[in-house]
């Protein structure tokens, strides 16, 4: 039971980290209303590995991006100790700034890290923030003729997308769906919003997952458990990278409605089932 309960939970984990219907809110859902755990698994350590598989499925998705970033940032070290700035500035090379400017807001609810995560327990929270979810995602469609790329955007936008993610680790409203949707009411252009976001997500959940390794070093790591572990964490990439290519086709349609349906029937739903439970 518990192998097929992780590949379960790794399915929702991949497929909802980045469709924007958010990972946190069906996890929560699928632990708190339906009962699915790993028994004998502390719930740190699994969400540790189901964020360590979708992390898998972004580096392999944008692998050729992240290889060019690591290059641009030696050349731009080099250029730095030469005293010389390149004109104009390659726009991976200033896609790593964007992306510390934007992971910065991140910091600011540290301090607040277990209350966030306390709200997974309670599913009228879950519910209503997909139906938040669901509104952003069916005005997102209308604001879907944005221009702006690694080149043009604004500092001041992707700080504004950086508070966005930092108000989606509460569980239920999707990070990929949030700050995509606030990058285009920005006037991104879609497809950089949704590169954009992907990567950003690497430091947030490199981040998260740093700040929960003392915890599964306090509580220790149950090795009979690893064979459900591995389930999940390889259900979790493979889902996950075909929900990048989903995605990103999706994107290109530009048609998050369907998504924004979705959102508002699980979320009322949820809301009932918690108070009639």
């Amino acid at each position: 039971m518990s192998i097929l309960s992780a590949v379960i939970l790794g399915v929702i984990q991949g497929v909802a980290e980045f469709l924007p219907i958010s990972s946190s809110g069906h996890l929560a859902i699928a632990q708190n209303l339906l009962g699915l755990k790993i028994e004998g698994s502390t719930d740190g350590t699994f969400d540790v590995l189901l964020h360590l598989g979708t992390l898998i499925a972004v580096f392999v998705a944008y692998w050729p991006d992240i290889v060019d970033m690591i290059r641009e940032f030696f050349l731009g070290v080099k250029d730095i100790a030469r005293g010389t700035t390149p004109t104009p500035v390659p726009p991976n090379r200033r896609m790593i700034l964007l992306l510390i400017i934007g992971t910065l807001p991140l910091f600011v609810i540290v301090p607040i890290k277990d209350y966030i995560e306390r709200l997974s327990a309670n599913t009228i929270v879950v519910g209503c923030a997909l139906l938040i979810t669901g509104v952003l995602l069916f005005f997102s469609d209308r604001y879907n003729r944005g221009k702006k790329n690694a080149g043009s955007v604004p500092l001041r936008d992707v700080l504004v997308i950086g508070v966005a993610q930092a108000f989606a680790t509460i569980p239920g409203l999707s990070r990929s769906g949030t700050t995509v949707s606030v990058g285009c009411f920005l006037g991104l252009d879609r497809r950089f919003a949704l590169r954009y976001s992907f990567l950003m997500s690497i430091p947030a959940v490199l981040g998260a997952n740093i700040l929960n390794l003392k915890d599964i070093v306090d509580t220790g790591v149950d090795m009979t458990l690893l064979p459900a572990y591995i389930s999940g964490v390889v259900t979790a990439a493979v889902l996950g990278y075909l929900s990048i290519r989903l995605l990103k086709f999706v994107t290109e349609k530009g048609k998050f409605g369907a998504f924004s349906y979705y959102c508002w029937a699980v979320g009322a739903l949820t809301i009932i089932a918690s108070i009639l439970l």
